[in-house]
């Protein structure tokens, strides 16, 4: 085990078994056009988490280490996507409806695939959601049980929605939960900053957060 200095205290990293997760780093919510924007959003705020990312996927990479990647995305027929979110809001464009990059959130249109910087390689594992949280009707609970991972550590968009959603999700399964600080981003960054807060609270209730500098700087060599 190794200590990464971290928020609240240190964070118990365990090498091997600790799966680099990215959120959601999807064309729809990083791009224009896509379903972010349609909400209205500064879809640019987002691109600061591209570099980190980027930097902690090469030192997973050259270590062999699990990667996961997520794209939150429903079926073309939209049975996985229930109205309670759907009809939610006043969007420019709802779910399922097409946009510059094909059909808003559906598996297998453009805007639903990961930005090039941050795309999968072969053996990384790619789930796709109907969620905000990863485990929801996904199984990878069970694929990384299978690789004996036993930590994670988050990346990705939007820190307040999909990523502390799916880290409280981990923390209830029993994993050790480290959020980047710089890795991930939100359209609005009081949210970020709240997020933060509560993920650390109370003894890191749900997880801890440190800036990626921290954490490389801690690994081992490869």
């Amino acid at each position: 085990m190794i200590d990464i200095d971290a928020t609240p205290f240190p964070y118990p990293f365990a090498p091997g078994t600790t799966a680099l997760v990215i959120i959601d780093m999807q064309r729809d919510f990083v791009e224009q056009g896509g379903f972010g924007a349609s909400l209205g959003n500064d879809v640019t705020l987002l691109h600061t988490a591209i570099e980190p990312i980027a930097k902690l996927l090469a030192a997973w990479r050259a270590r062999g280490w699990p990667i996961v990647h997520t794209r939150e995305s429903h079926k073309a027929d939209l049975s996985d996507c229930p109205p309670a979110k759907r009809l939610r809001g006043s969007p420019t464009q709802r779910i399922g409806e097409p946009g510059p990059m094909g059909r808003l959130l559906i598996r297998g249109e453009a805007g639903t695939s990961i930005i090039p910087a941050l795309a999968p390689q072969p053996g990384e594992l790619v789930i796709d959601k109907p969620g905000k949280g990863m485990f929801w009707s996904t199984g990878v609970h069970e694929m990384l049980h299978a690789q004996g991972v036993t930590h994670l550590v988050f990346t990705g968009v939007t820190t307040e929605v999909c990523v502390q959603t799916s880290m409280r999700e981990a923390n209830d399964r029993g994993y050790d939960c480290l959020l980047i600080e710089d890795a991930t981003e939100s359209y609005f960054p009081a949210f970020k900053a709240a997020a933060l807060a509560m993920i650390a609270a109370q003894g890191a209730i749900i997880g801890w957060h440190t800036p990626s500098t921290a954490l490389l700087e801690a690994l081992p060599p490869n």
